[in-house]
């Protein structure tokens, strides 16, 4: 058999596409899902008393949070079926979201007690959370399988389902509790409808002989975005511990300036993943040289008009702060391309993928505990050492094991060399 060359479009439900379209459309869909979730509380903000706001604030924020390992879903999923093709993982999934959903309604009484919040709020969070858990798995599909455009279509279907309901419940005047009531019967039927968003048209749905995906995988991919969250978080509540509140909101508006230049490029990662799976090398450099230069554009632009960003993120009362804004945006930009590397390694199969990382968020609040910074730029300082040392070492350890790509018919099924 000749080498099988890698294919320079993708197809997407029985139509091709390149990849510029694919970027687009998945750009677009993250812009989308990014939107509605700035959207409702800025419409809360409008149509809730304070103490309605901030419940379903914390509400949302339970739900993101219980909703992490779906994130891992979603990336072992795509790990697995572009190394492997398509397999049976209802099972696994099942029990992964009854487990968020579980954990949120055994948790009622301590978030009633601690949070202030409707005994029925649980419950209706818990919906959410495993409405979102069971739709990762499909997404992890579509991005495995390199069908970009239907990822992006079911990104942009999940993001409305799981806000649409809650935007369109406060529209119509409803309180908390019935915005949620909303917003969980809207997220309820999106699994369904991805289910048939992921099924390849003609082709069977499982491929009997691959193995199937473990929670092994799951908890590697569930550990990595974990960590990918904490260490890009660790300073902003760092800075609400350590700083007085009129610097703990200007870092937070600084945090802005890092998390887009983080996700910003994120979308070079989400299409090599597939091709990361099957041990191209070609597509690490790729995804690497468009993260580093997507960042290194925005720390420049930062640069130039730091003052205007600042401005835009948090207003007028900000925009003194401008000086500080290139750094962080590098920081974003350098947690961007550490991220990629990490990818890549969950996608190599190597084992502690997200050590650096997770040392990488102790190292900062190990040393934030001990210089104890008092000023936004002495805390800036520490957390733009961490990311780049942590980048560094993510860099140095990057030599993936020598391991023969999987080839994979246009099925998603596993071919013999």
């Amino acid at each position: 058999m000749s080498p099988r060359r890698p294919a320079r479009r993708q197809r997407t439900g029985g139509r091709s596409t390149g990849l510029g379209a694919a970027g687009a459309a998945v750009t677009m869909a993250g812009v989308l899902v990014n939107g509605l979730a700035y959207l409702v509380p800025v419409l809360a903000a409008r149509r809730l008393d304070p103490a309605g706001l901030s419940a379903l604030a914390t509400a949302l924020g339970l739900v993101a949070i219980a909703s992490v390992p779906g994130l891992g879903l979603q990336l072992a999923v795509a790990v697995h079926h572009a190394r492997h093709g398509s397999s049976d993982a209802r099972r696994l999934t099942a029990l992964i979201a009854a487990g968020c959903a579980g954990a949120l309604v055994a948790a009622t009484p301590l978030l009633v007690a601690a949070l202030d919040l409707p005994v029925e709020v649980p419950t209706l969070l818990a919906v959410t959370t495993a409405a979102v858990v069971l739709s990762s798995r499909f997404l992890g599909e579509l991005q495995g399988g390199q069908r970009f455009l239907r990822l992006a279509a079911g990104m942009a279907l999940l993001a409305v389902g799981r806000y649409g309901g809650v935007v369109a419940g406060l529209l119509l005047g409803a309180g908390l509790t019935s915005a949620l009531v909303a917003g969980a019967l809207s997220a309820a039927l999106v699994p369904p409808v991805l289910a048939r968003l992921a099924r390849a048209p003609g082709r069977p749905s499982t491929a009997p002989a691959a193995p199937q995906l473990t929670a092994a995988q799951v908890v590697a991919g569930c550990g990595a975005t974990l960590a990918m969250l904490v260490v890009s978080y660790a300073d902003l509540l760092l800075a609400r511990q350590l700083l007085p509140p009129t610097g703990s909101g200007a870092y937070a508006v600084g945090t802005v300036l890092s998390k887009g230049a983080l996700w910003a490029p994120q979308v070079a990662a989400v299409l090599a993943l597939p091709r990361l799976a099957r041990g191209d090398r070609r597509s690490r450099t790729v995804a690497l040289a468009v993260t580093g230069g997507c960042g290194l554009v925005l720390v420049l632009a930062s640069t130039l008009a730091g003052g205007l960003a600042f401005r835009l993120a948090g207003g007028p009362d900000y925009t003194h702060l401008g000086r500080y804004a290139p750094l962080f945006a590098a920081i974003g930009a350098l947690y961007a391309v550490a991220f990629v590397l990490l990818n890549d390694r969950v996608a190599a199969g190597v084992r502690w993928a997200a050590a650096p990382l997770w040392v990488g968020a102790a190292g900062l609040v190990a040393v934030a505990a001990t210089v104890r910074p008092r000023t936004v730029p002495g805390l800036l300082l520490v957390a733009l050492g961490t990311a780049l040392i942590t980048t560094l070492v993510m860099a140095v350890t990057a030599r993936r094991p020598a391991r023969a790509p999987v080839a994979v018919d246009q099925a998603g099924a596993p071919r013999s060399g």
